[in-house]
C-alpha cells in the first residue's frame, strides 16, 4: 500500500457559477479545488479520493493529467451546485440540484495517509464513524463548511452540525469562515469563536475572514494573517479550499502556522484573480510573499 503526504477526500461537483459579468458551468468542490491546487505545487505524494456519477468522469481524467492519483468510489449522482454571487463576492445564493453518496470507513480502509483533509459540502457527506476511524490512522483535517448545510427540496439551508462536540475531539485542523465559527459557537468575535473550538478538541483552528485576512489559533496562540491585495477579483468560488491546499502543503513540509497560513494567503490572491481553480505556481506564491514582506 502506497504512503501518502495528503489525501482529500470528497465530492467533485457540477458548478453553475452566476457573477453579474459572467455564467459558468464548470466542475467544483473541495476535491477539485484541493487537486488542481496541489498538482501545480507538487503532487507526488498525493491522492485525491471521491465520488462521482459515471457522468463526470472526464473531471477525473482532467486531474489525472496533472499528474495527481485519483481513487473514484462510485456514485449514483454527482452533487450539482448552483451558485449566486453579486457584486460582493462574500455574498453567495445556493441550491443544490442533486446529491452524491456519502462516503464510507469501507471506501477509505486501503488509503494510507499522513494527513486526511475532508472536504465537507454536505451535512451527511462523511459521518461520524469515518471521522473518528481517519483520526486513528493520520492527523485529521476538516472544512466544516458542509457540515453547516442541509439540503431540503433544493434549497441550501444554514444549519448547526449535529454531532459537533463528539466529532471535534477527533479533529486536528478545523478551517471555519467567520460566519461558519459564529454559528458553531454562537459567537461573533472571531477570537472568541476560535478559542471555544480548540476548547472542544481542535489543535488548529483556522479561521478566514476573506478580504479580512484569516485568524489561525494553535497552542494557546493566535497567528494574524493578512490578505494579499489581488489586481482584480474575477472568481471567489474555491478560495477556501485553496487556502486549505496552501495551508496543508506548507504544514506537511514542516512549515510554521504564520509560513504555511501567509502562503496560502497569497494562494488565494492568485486563484482571486481567474475563474477556476489555482493555476499558478509555487514561485509565483512565493514571490507575493517575499514582496509583502519588504513592503
Amino acid at each position: 500500500m502506497n504512503k501518502y503526504d495528503i489525501c482529500c477526500v470528497g465530492h467533485i461537483t457540477l458548478d453553475k457559477i452566476v457573477t453579474p459579468k459572467h455564467t459558468v458551468h464548470m466542475p467544483g468542490g473541495t476535491s477539485f479545488y484541493f487537486a488542481h491546487g496541489i498538482s501545480a505545487l507538487d503532487p507526488s505524494k498525493f491522492v485525491l479520493v471521491t465520488s462521482l456519477a459515471e457522468s463526470e468522469m472526464g473531471a477525473v481524467d482532467d486531474i489525472r493529467k496533472k499528474g495527481v492519483e485519483v481513487k473514484v468510489l462510485p456514485s449514483r449522482n454527482s452533487v450539482y451546485f448552483e451558485n449566486i454571487y453579486g457584486e460582493n463576492q462574500n455574498n453567495r445564493t445556493q441550491r443544490v440540484l442533486a446529491k452524491a453518496d456519502p462516503f464510507t470507513v469501507e471506501g477509505l480502509k486501503d488509503v494510507d495517509a499522513r494527513i486526511y483533509h475532508l472536504g465537507s459540502l454536505l451535512a451527511d457527506d462523511f459521518p461520524l464513524e469515518l471521522v473518528k476511524y481517519l483520526s486513528t490512522k493520520g492527523v485529521l483535517s476538516v472544512d466544516a463548511q458542509g457540515y453547516l448545510r442541509e439540503v431540503r427540496g433544493d434549497k441550501v439551508f444554514p444549519v448547526d452540525w449535529v454531532d459537533k462536540r463528539e466529532a471535534l475531539k477527533y479533529i486536528t485542523v478545523l478551517k471555519v469562515n467567520e460566519h461558519e465559527s459564529e454559528v458553531l459557537t454562537g459567537e461573533k468575535n472571531p477570537y472568541t469563536a476560535a478559542r471555544i473550538l480548540a476548547d472542544w478538541g481542535v489543535k488548529e483552528v483556522l479561521l478566514t475572514l476573506g478580504s479580512n485576512g484569516s485568524l489561525i489559533y494553535a497552542g494557546g496562540n493566535f497567528y494574524e494573517i493578512p490578505a494579499f491585495e489581488p489586481e482584480e477579483v474575477v472568481d471567489a468560488t474555491g478560495c477556501g479550499d485553496t487556502y486549505m491546499t496552501g495551508y496543508l502543503y506548507m504544514r506537511n513540509k514542516g512549515a510554521s502556522y504564520m509560513e504555511a497560513g501567509t502562503f496560502a494567503a497569497a494562494m488565494c490572491t492568485i486563484k482571486l484573480g481567474a475563474s477556476g481553480p489555482f493555476s499558478g505556481t509555487e514561485r509565483d506564491v512565493l514571490d507575493i510573499v517575499n514582496v509583502a514582506s519588504l513592503a
